[in-house]
């Protein structure tokens, strides 16, 4: 039976190519962007994560159109890298308000819906960078890497109700960002990771349709890294 899914930031990257996938197979999906503009074949809400209400709002029109939302996908994210002598205050709030405080907004509005209906599955977009850390980069890594210490505790809170918490960490995409970056600092990206090559956002998507499938029925509280083995499990 068709599922009602929500994928925050679903209109572009990452988050469009898992939004695609669920529709793919047959699931009804919502997304969120901060635009609101159209996505084909997608129902789009207007949303800043950042904001209770405007995650109220989304999830009301994804109610009404499909019923209470049954797998959520927290991928909603922003970065403002700065070395730490030089970030501000206001740069680093930002990014946790928007990368994990976000998630906690949207976590806590979805499992309403899957209290009630004892059932669901929610999935944090996090990344190898709060796993492994990275110069310049001390907001977004703590955002990230704070999103894992939450889906454990929501694993452990939400169980009882057959709801599944799992994080999938994603390493170098190859994305609209990774193509403007310099040769030099592509070929040193690439020489770090393993497998030799960025990911595609469609690998992302695809563990991301696992852990919310019911092959993954089992687990919860995972950390799944899609990184081309450049985290190795950290």
């Amino acid at each position: 039976m068709a599922r009602s899914v929500l994928v925050t930031g679903g209109n572009r990257g990452i988050g469009l190519a898992i939004a695609q996938r669920f529709a793919a197979e047959g699931d009804n999906v919502t997304v969120t962007s901060r635009s609101g503009d159209p996505v084909d074949g997608l129902t789009v809400a207007t949303c800043d994560v950042t904001d209770t209400g405007q995650v109220d709002a989304a999830f009301a029109v994804a109610e009404a159109a499909y019923g209470p939302v049954e797998v959520l996908v927290a991928n909603a994210g922003i970065t403002r890298d700065q070395l730490l002598a030089l970030m501000s205050e206001d740069d680093f709030a930002a990014v946790l308000d928007t990368n994990l405080t976000g998630a906690f907004r949207v976590a806590k509005r979805a499992v309403r819906g899957m209290i009630r209906m004892r059932r669901g599955r929610i999935i944090l977009i996090s990344s190898v960078v709060g796993l492994l850390g990275s110069g310049g980069q001390a907001n977004y890594a703590a955002s990230k890497a704070g999103l894992v210490g939450f889906a454990r505790s929501l694993a452990r809170e939400l169980s009882t109700r057959n709801i599944t918490v799992n994080v999938v960490a994603p390493g170098f995409v190859d994305s609209d960002m990774t193509a403007t970056l310099p040769e030099d600092r592509k070929k040193a990206i690439l020489d770090s990771v393993p497998l030799g090559r960025y990911g595609s956002a469609a690998e992302i998507a695809g563990a991301v349709a696992f852990l919310a499938g019911p092959d993954a029925a089992y687990i919860t509280g995972a950390v799944l890294p899609v990184d081309g083995g450049l985290g190795m499990g950290h």
